[in-house]
């Protein structure tokens, strides 16, 4: 009988049935399978200013991604926002059109995927236009007008996300909106439920209601909020990053939120002293705990500090995929 395929895999993963073998995911799937127009920034990079106007630089300390320019903020006082926050018009723009062309640049061999968020998110848009003392501040102080501003891009992202499924046909929703850090979110679980889960939830039920399973990007420490987001109908939750009790999270939810992540590859730097027997028992070993019952996606993404220079951890990570390439069907029958 003739394999799955890798898409066909994670599709049975994202409805919550056992694949065939474990499937790979990738973050970029989601970003690159977005409307090419969605979160548009003035340079290629990433740099320069977003249809808000935020103004977005290089930043060394997060691994060369763009981040909002420090103390640079365009709304200081939350009761402005109607003033400064203007959501870019669509109305023009002729999406099936934008469809054929962005889909002609996707990998056929992976799943079409991709949503329209506000921006970099909820959260995250509150806090590149406030910067995270006076957005923060706002959301202690003057909750109804952080409400006021969630509904107003949420309003934005639905109808967005409405055209997008009319034309783009994705095989699955995603939105991605980090509100933690790798110890603890950074807001407490009251806030977010009051502040941004309805508005998550309400872009959610747009897919879910069109048939389409939706996948959530959180990095850090987001194990507080998954029995929300998992209430919401999201089915896949990645990166899942190892501060989270990915053992505990395995056990609660099963295939109901799967796991896209949870395999870190910190113990195999390059400045420990490893063997490759071990370092594929490390793998083995993972995937014991991560892959019965299916709800696992691979999301491996190679040694921290793979550089071109670092040939102990470029050996390791070939060690690392060779091992996941062996085991990956042999978890179900």
């Amino acid at each position: 009988m003739a394999k799955l395929s890798n898409k066909e895999n994670l599709l049975l993963i994202l409805n919550k049935q056992i694949p065939e073998a474990i499937p790979t995911y990738s973050i970029w799937w989601g970003i690159g399978g977005s409307p090419s127009f969605i979160g548009k920034r003035s340079n290629d990079d990433g740099t320069g200013k977003d249809y808000f106007g935020v103004e977005w630089v290089i930043d060394n300390s997060a691994f060369q991604a763009a981040l909002p320019k420090p103390g640079d903020f365009i709304l200081d006082d939350i009761r402005n926002w109607r003033d400064i926050i203007k959501v870019p018009d669509f109305s023009n723009v002729d999406w099936a059109e934008a469809a054929k062309k962005d889909k002609e640049k996707l990998d056929p061999i992976n799943p079409v995927a991709g949503g329209t968020g506000p921006g970099v998110g909820w959260f995250q848009c509150l806090m590149a236009f406030m910067g995270f003392t006076n957005g923060l501040i706002a959301c202690y102080e003057e909750p109804d007008e952080v409400k006021a501003l969630m509904e107003y891009l949420t309003d934005f992202a639905v109808d967005n996300a409405k055209n997008y499924i009319s034309h783009y046909k994705p095989d699955y929703g995603w939105f991605g909106d980090d509100i933690a850090h790798e110890r603890d979110p950074f807001v407490s679980l009251d806030t977010f439920r009051e502040l941004f889960a309805p508005y998550w939830r309400r872009y959610t039920e747009v897919f879910l209601e069109a048939g389409i399973p939706v996948v959530h990007h959180n990095c850090g420490h987001f194990e507080l909020f998954c029995d929300d987001l998992a209430d919401m109908g999201v089915t896949l939750w990645e990166p899942v990053q190892t501060s989270n009790d990915v053992v505990a999270h395995k056990k609660k939810f099963g295939a109901n939120l799967a796991l896209g992540g949870g395999f870190t590859s910190v113990p195999l730097a390059s400045s420990n002293d490893l063997t490759e027997e071990q370092v594929r028992a490390y793998v083995k070993e993972r995937l014991d705990i991560l892959a019965p019952g299916g709800g696992f996606a691979w999301t491996f993404g190679g040694i921290i500090g793979a550089g071109p220079d670092d040939l102990v951890a470029q050996q390791r990570t070939e060690w690392v995929n060779d091992e996941f390439e062996k085991l990956r069907y042999t978890y179900y029958s």
